[in-house]
């Protein structure tokens, strides 16, 4: 089973790019190009789906639109990324 995942890479002054996930909140990587802000992205929603799973938490939908609060957003990446759910419970 796969799932479609929303994330937003936030440019930092000193270059880098966090990732946030809107529709798992907690979910946050980071990375030193927007490649390997991706690649963080996708292992930190494995993880956390994996986590989830294994508790027994019920995965929440991903929504066809995204929310983002735009007080102090003055730049941001928008990707969508297929993650399969059967990684996420080895992981």
């Amino acid at each position: 089973m796969e799932r479609l995942c929303t994330v937003v890479l936030l440019p930092e002054p000193e270059g880098e790019f966090t990732v946030e996930v809107p529709a798992l909140p907690g979910c946050f990587s980071r990375g030193r190009s927007i490649n390997e802000a991706l690649r963080n992205g996708e292992e930190a929603i494995r993880c956390h789906l994996g986590s989830m799973l294994r508790h027994g938490e019920e995965v929440p939908p991903e929504g066809d639109a995204v929310l983002l609060s735009t007080d102090d957003l003055t730049e941001a990446l928008v990707f969508r990324l297929t993650i399969s759910l059967a990684e996420a419970e080895v992981a």
